[in-house]
């Protein structure tokens, strides 16, 4: 088992490491005019900075309105303010909402870490060479996939639901692996060595013709889209379970049929085996495709 005695439902739900969540008021936040941005105000702990990209991780308190409780990263408005942000501290700031964008802005460290007293991670990561089991999804076809058929190439996998209304969650995976399919379609030695899964964690709404709906709009294909390259699935209700715990995906159902839940990407070797893990918003396309090429060439070597 990849978990410490410490994983409980809570964990999964809101106590993973950098992850992120997803959520829509159900009440009106602050709305400025320009960009039609909503404002809410944050108080948290920070768990972990990222300098290089501008991001911190933190252990948010519940927002009303917005979300509960929720560990998640954040993209700051100022990138260099993550150098001056330690884990432990607490801060508080203000998150800019848009359409396009979800910022971090004007945080005040109101209390410094303890450095020297702070809480180990209760999970361990997703293990690079760890078997991924052979787990069975309900396609846009309305066909049965599973894992193994698509052994003998790089298989990637991320976790998403239709109805996800912050453009830097789920719409962001499904822009992601967009750019990553048209890409891959130019190079057809590495079209035909590859294979997109978008899963889907909400499979009593995001059914195969829904699935159909969404995942067309994405490749830009629409109602002509074949999904020869991209599939877009949703595991059985009773197989949800264990594919989100294997996966590392914690969901909190809310109001209005909204879900706060963490991401997960994966990278599949073709011996179906976990290559990378992602699991944040933050991966680019180009880092996928990075992964992509060292695997396929390492075949070739090997």
């Amino acid at each position: 088992m990849r978990f410490s005695t410490g994983f409980t439902a809570v964990l999964l739900a809101s106590a993973l490491a950098a992850v992120s969540g997803c959520h829509k008021a159900s009440v009106p936040a602050n709305t400025t005019a320009q960009n039609n941005v909503k404002q809410y105000h944050l108080r948290g702990v920070v768990i972990a900075t990222d300098t290089a990209k501008g991001v911190v991780t933190v252990n948010t308190e519940a927002i009303p309105g917005f979300m509960p409780p929720m560990i998640m990263p954040y993209k700051l408005e100022n990138p260099g303010v993550a150098s001056g942000l330690h884990p432990g501290d607490t801060i508080t700031a203000e998150l800019d909402i848009s359409k396009n964008s979800d910022l971090l802005d004007q945080i005040v460290i109101v209390k410094q870490a303890k450095l020297n007293s702070l809480p180990k991670i209760q999970y361990q990561p997703l293990v690079p060479g760890e078997s991924v089991p052979d787990f069975r999804f309900l396609n846009q076809n309305n066909k049965i996939i599973h894992i193994d058929q698509f052994h003998g190439k790089v298989l990637l996998v991320t976790f998403i639901y239709t109805r996800c209304p912050l453009s830097n969650y789920c719409p962001r995976m499904s822009r992601n692996f967009a750019d990553i399919n048209k890409t891959l379609a130019a190079e057809p030695k590495l079209y035909a060595k590859t294979h997109l899964l978008s899963v889907s964690f909400d499979p009593s709404y995001d059914t195969p013709s829904v699935l159909r709906s969404y995942g067309g709009a994405y490749t830009g294909k629409y109602t002509q889209a074949t999904f020869k390259h991209w599939d877009f699935s949703a595991p059985p209700e009773k197989e949800l379970s264990r594919v989100l715990k294997f996966f590392l995906i914690g969901i909190t159902p809310e109001k209005n049929h909204v879900l706060a839940h963490s991401l997960s990407t994966v990278v599949i070797t073709p011996q179906g085996k976990i290559y990378k893990w992602y699991p944040t918003n933050t991966w680019t396309p180009q880092q996928l495709l990075a992964d992509i090429n060292t695997l396929l060439k390492d075949q070739t070597h090997s």
